[in-house]
């Protein structure tokens, strides 16, 4: 138990430095400094309106200055960050496969900060990760390099496809993703991420129109949608496929 209470807690100091990188590399701002402050009032913030999470409880969500109303993206994505670090190792196991369920993460609180604030994913942040993916592969060697490739071109020609198809209805950075994904989860595993994020995608964007939240025809960022369906063919892949077999073997 303390060592889960250990991963929350690098988990969560982690989201709060993502949800900085996320908002400053998109703009080419420095992600050192200047210090972290209120973009209403430029108040800098203090070492105690710096504590993740509870300093927005504490504050009731206002700047301290200014009372202006403080996103809660920046809480929930640093909670985020923690839960998602802790279910890794709860999910699958204490395997040397951690560093790279934690790597991949990291990345999709990022580029789900970074898409959510300005619909955007940068090339940098990609390389970034590229490389540190490609370290893990020397070292972890978890698919045939071959399947990495082969994945990889997949994830790129299909958002590719998809981007000429619709007239530009998918992003550059969306492609990008998708071609770095499948060089970390393979072949099978990248055709299921892709379905899950269509699916889920498809399905918040009607109940969104729905209900009020989202406009016919305004671009939604597709990012989160990304990350939810990569993590969940990532940990339970073989399970959604085999229950999808099983399935269709009995008739269904």
């Amino acid at each position: 138990m303390l060592l889960y209470l250990i991963i929350l807690f690098y988990g969560i100091v982690l989201g709060s430095f993502y949800n900085v990188v996320g908002l400053r590399i998109p703009v080419n701002k420095s992600i050192v400094k200047p210090r972290s402050a209120c973009p209403t009032c430029n108040h800098t913030l203090g070492p105690l309106e710096l504590i993740p999470v509870l300093s927005y409880v504490f504050q009731r969500g206002k700047c301290r200055v200014c009372k202006t109303r403080i996103s809660p993206l920046y809480p929930i994505m640093e909670l985020l960050t923690g839960l998602l670090f802790v279910a890794a190792p709860l999910i699958m196991g204490w395997t040397s496969e951690l560093w790279v369920a934690w790597t991949l993460i990291s990345l999709f609180i990022i580029i789900t900060v970074s898409d959510l604030a300005y619909m955007l994913i940068p090339d940098k942040i990609l390389l970034f990760f590229a490389g540190l993916f490609l370290f893990e592969k020397l070292l972890l060697p978890l698919t045939p390099w071959w399947d990495s490739l082969l994945a990889a071109a997949i994830g790129f020609i299909l958002l590719l496809l998809i981007s000429i198809v619709s007239r530009g209805g998918m992003g550059g950075g969306d492609i990008k993703l998708y071609a770095l994904i499948g060089f970390v989860v393979g072949t099978k595993l990248v055709l299921l991420s892709f379905f899950l994020a269509t699916l889920i995608g498809a399905v918040v964007g009607i109940i969104g129109i729905v209900v009020g939240l989202l406009e016919r025809k305004k671009p939604i960022p597709f990012g989160p949608f990304i990350a939810i369906g990569t993590l969940l063919a990532y940990f339970y892949g073989d399970i959604i496929i085999e229950s999808y077999l099983q399935l269709m073997s009995n008739g269904f």
